[in-house]
């Protein structure tokens, strides 16, 4: 069983370990410190050695950072966590706080003293994170001072680091030989002038070595620094540990391999300038390369977009993922169906089964997240992960949200169903309904090349908008191919800036969330392609989606009234084609009650 169901934190422990970290502020000279969820990598998943923010607060969300001033403690969350976070952290010590309504900058102005000096670690913070605070605290008095990390100093019993071994990713998956991309990447380096550049993403890492790990679990890579310059030699920094002969054949005489001691000496003598990305690397580069008086270029990390846009192998790896484990869960939905209007299930029950069902295809490497199964008020929580203490009965009569994911050599999966449990009430039904015609518009989205995220993201939401309802996360994340299932630059948000290329891979996944009752949301996978040719259309470039999840969406949630033409002719094409991709790869029971859930509206 890869998922367990241990509670990792309690808030009991949160005020006694506050207080060990104020005392440790005390004996630095400070007035506070600042406790990320990131590690040195900034990735989303950490080792649970980095799970600082965790270890001291309780909150286990996948994003938010603490500050803890003499007087007061702010934990800050997005929309995501705003339920989460008060289960979490004891509110007699910790205090929830809106993020980004509220930066790290504009808190610490109107919240510290002048003349206080805040301490970070600089491994763990971006360059572009910290100049976007003292930007703010121009003129307050209020200063940042990066020390040594002060939980490390009170954290007892702190787990060892990783210390699996690197591995080889076969180039017949990958599409691409690493000696390819290195090429690849230096040329671009060349180009724009630059002699090198220092990665520090783990998967970035992965994709232009052609390698994989297990030091994150659920994201199958292993930990390390690296440096490529413009004639694409690569050196690797890496626990000696995580190195076999087979890792140094397959990286061969290009690529240097180095203990990780040796990278800041290596940093010194780089081949200038160097690239930084300020929005990933951390601060204790930038001052690193500025004490050595190398030249910088500050710009987007290269192997960010590259990877980002696969290749025909990748995207047909993880068409082939999506066969296999979409077969998986459709024994799975059969399975939760056939146990009738009032099931004798818990949410754990639930977990256990749907990992089951991936374990029997053979293949499966790892889930790619733990799943999330909230039946009732625990759906309305949007990254809730249940444990021994949470585990709910199955509610009849209302709803339950399943959002879950499988990892496979050739691809990452990431598919949420909401489910009917008995007869849910009419506001669920309707909600769910809106929530599929945002899905369907995005799925059925056509644009010109150049549009970003952000214009697709309207499509998502505007259903939901014009009954006066909203959710409060992105309609969309990139996605790898074996690597991090939240991956960027590409996503369907608000915010994003990043124009959709051919070869994207995104999550298309609108909800719905009604505290204390119930949460919707419906997740297919799409990438993006060349648009297929229209009679009498115009010669502009323009593109659309390819969806990769096969699985049927629940009948008995969709208000049939409310639904255009075009939404019915989307989703029963959707489902012939998911019945004509799984029947042959079902059981016949499972065959027989696909075809059912694949029948026309």
């Amino acid at each position: 069983m890869f998922q367990t169901f241990d509670a990792t934190t309690t808030p009991e422990t949160g005020g006694p370990r506050l207080a060990a970290l104020r005392s440790a502020m005390q004996a630095e000279g400070l007035d506070g410190f600042i406790i990320p969820r990131a590690d040195a990598h900034q990735g989303e998943y950490v080792a649970d050695c980095d799970k600082r923010l965790a270890w001291l607060t309780g909150f286990t969300g996948s994003a938010g950072f603490c500050v803890a001033l003499t007087d007061i403690a702010g934990v800050f969350i997005d929309g995501r966590y705003t339920l989460q976070v008060r289960d979490q952290v004891d509110l007699d010590h910790f205090t929830p706080v809106d993020y980004p309504k509220n930066n790290l900058g504009d808190w610490l102005a109107s919240t510290a003293k002048d003349g206080d000096a805040i301490g970070f670690d600089p491994w763990l913070h971006t360059k572009g994170e910290i100049d976007a605070a003292e930007k703010h605290l121009a003129g307050t008095g209020i200063t940042l001072k990066p020390c040594d990390n002060l939980i490390d100093r009170i954290w007892a019993d702190r787990p060892a680091a990783p210390s699996d071994l690197m591995v080889p990713y076969p180039v017949d998956l990958a599409g691409k030989s690493s000696a390819d991309k290195r090429a690849q990447i230096a040329k671009g380096l060349r180009k724009d002038g630059n002699g090198s550049v220092v990665l520090t993403q783990p998967d970035a890492i992965a994709w232009l070595l052609n390698t994989r790990g297990t030091d994150l679990g659920q994201t199958p890579v292993a930990l390390a620094f690296a440096t490529l310059d413009d004639t694409g030699h690569a050196t690797l920094f890496i626990d000696p540990v995580k190195v076999d002969d087979a890792l140094r054949s397959h990286l061969g005489n290009d690529v240097t391999i180095q203990p990780p001691e040796q990278l800041g000496p290596t940093i010194d003598a780089l081949k200038g300038p160097v690239l930084v990305d300020k929005s990933t690397a951390p601060v204790w580069l930038d001052a690193r390369l500025k004490t050595a008086g190398t030249d910088v270029t500050y710009a987007a990390d290269p192997i960010l977009l590259a990877k980002a846009v696969k290749n025909e192998t990748e995207i047909a790896g993880t068409a082939a993922a999506h066969i296999r484990d979409g077969a998986a869960v459709c024994e799975f939905l059969a399975w939760v169906a056939a146990q009738g209007p009032a099931p004798d299930l818990t949410e754990i029950d639930v977990v256990k089964k749907l990992e089951s069902f991936r374990v029997a295809t053979g293949s499966l490497q790892n889930i790619s997240f733990d799943t999330i199964c909230g039946t009732g008020p625990h759906g309305a929580i949007m990254h809730y992960r249940v444990t021994d203490e949470t585990n709910a009965k199955i509610e009849p009569n209302n709803l339950l949200l399943v959002d879950s994911g499988a990892q496979y050599l050739d691809g990452t999966t990431d598919i949420t169903r909401t489910m009917a449990i008995g007869s849910p009430p009419a506001e669920a039904i309707r909600a769910f309904t809106l929530v599929l015609r945002g899905m369907i518009n995005v799925s059925m989205a056509r644009f010109p090349k150049g549009l970003a995220g952000r214009d697709i993201d309207p499509l998502a939401r505007n259903p939901l908008w014009q009954a006066g309802l909203d959710f409060d996360h992105g309609t969309g994340h990139g996605v790898g191919v074996y690597l991090s299932v939240h991956e960027g630059p590409q996503r369907i948000s608000r915010v994003s800036d990043v124009p959709l290329q051919s070869g994207m891979i995104l999550s298309n996944e609108p909800g719905y969330y009604k505290p204390g009752h119930f949460g919707i949301r419906l997740e297919n996978l799409i990438v993006v392609e060349p648009a297929s040719p229209l009679e009498g259309a115009d010669d502009r470039e323009m593109l659309q989606f390819k969806t990769l999840t096969y699985a049927p969406i629940d009948r008995s949630m969709i208000d049939v009234d409310l639904l255009t033409k075009s939404d019915r002719e989307w989703l029963n094409a959707y489902h012939a084609e998911v019945y004509e991709k799984l029947a042959h790869v079902c059981s016949d029971s499972t065959k027989t009650w696909l075809k059912g859930a694949c029948a026309p509206l």
